[in-house]
Order: structure tokens, then C-alpha cells, then sequence
């Protein structure tokens, strides 16, 4: 399970009193925000090959499986108000991640993307289905542009669901609804 959020300052491996591992990657300045993690059944932890803490945003890890082996990169995206500069930096972080992965590896990307990918898929027919909804924004635009250049599929837009289950946030006003935050298990190869 792919964490968000997790607030811990530096990175590590821990293990918990169920026999479950988590590592996770935060910053390294004592505070407290952003960071992420991955919760590994045990399991699972016997599978993890190794794994690399990136950055506050970004950790890796490497899991054999009983045909191939996985990437697993998860991700916690900047909002789409964040500085160009910032986010521009994020990216290419993310590239060279994404770039380093071993090419015979099943990749799998999840994360919270902040990003609306929206419901039309011109130029984009590669990497999104048919099924999303509202219009893209600039972080949605970065997120379908990596995952052209990484040959990586948006599965959320790939399954029809009601209009009603599609939306993930909601303004506080209950008018505008979207579908952000939700790229858990969403980026696949091709």
C-alpha cells in the first residue's frame, strides 16, 4: 500500500509489531510535510529487492514476483498552485526516476498526482481511456505528457463508471466536482 502524507522527517525501514515493513522518505529539514511510504505485508517484504528514498515526494522500490520483476515508484504531487520552477523541478526528478527503471521490469507508478486529466484525450490516446471527466489542468497536462514518454497508461480513464463515482473531490459549496487524487494503482505500462 502506497502512503501520502506521511509527515515523518528523513527516511527509513521500519517494522511493525504485525510483522508488516514500511519505508518511507520525508525531508530532511525536520518538518514535518509532505513525505511518502510503502506498507509491505510480509509477504511482500520478502519480495522487495531494495528500494531508494528520493525525496520528500518521490520513493522507489524494486519487488521480485513469480514472472517478472516490479518497479514501484510512488508519488505525492505538488498542487497545481505551486510555482512553475518548483513543479518544472519535480518532473524531471520524476523522468530521471522514471529513466533509471530497469526496462524489463513491470513499472507501476502510483501516488497522488493532483492532477485533473479531464475527459478528452486528444494527443493523449496512448496513455488515457475514454472514461475521465472535467477538463485538464496544468498538472494534468505534465501527468499525461510523462506518461507518453514513459510508454505509461492512466488506468483510471480506462473503465466506465457512473458520473457519480467518477468525481473524487468536491468543492465545499457541493458544485464542482472532480476527479483528482486518485492515481493509487492508476499508471501502468503499456
Amino acid at each position: 500500500m502506497s502512503i501520502s502524507e506521511t509527515h515523518w522527517i528523513g527516511h527509513g525501514k521500519l517494522q511493525l509489531q504485525e510483522g508488516e515493513t514500511i519505508i518511507y522518505s520525508g525531508r530532511e529539514d525536520n518538518i514535518h510535510r509532505q513525505g511518502v511510504g510503502i506498507l509491505m505485508s510480509k509477504n511482500a517484504s520478502r519480495a522487495l529487492i531494495d528500494w531508494s528514498p528520493i525525496s520528500e515526494r518521490i520513493v522507489q522500490a524494486r519487488f521480485y514476483s513469480n514472472h517478472i520483476k516490479l518497479t514501484l515508484v510512488h508519488v505525492y504531487a505538488l498542487t497545481e498552485d505551486a510555482e512553475e520552477q518548483v513543479k518544472d523541478e519535480f518532473y524531471t526528478r520524476l523522468q530521471d526516476v522514471l529513466s533509471s527503471c530497469k526496462t524489463h521490469d513491470m513499472l507501476d507508478v502510483t501516488g497522488d498526482m493532483n492532477a485533473k486529466v479531464g475527459d478528452n484525450k486528444q494527443n493523449y490516446e496512448r496513455v488515457m481511456g475514454e472514461h475521465g471527466l472535467g477538463q485538464r489542468n496544468n498538472n494534468g497536462e505534465r501527468l499525461c505528457e510523462i506518461c507518453d514518454m514513459n510508454e505509461l497508461m492512466i488506468t483510471g480513464t480506462l473503465f466506465p463508471h457512473k458520473t457519480i463515482h467518477k468525481a473524487t473531490w468536491t468543492s465545499p459549496d457541493g458544485v464542482t466536482r472532480n476527479h483528482v487524487d486518485s492515481l493509487a494503482g492508476n499508471l501502468g505500462i503499456l
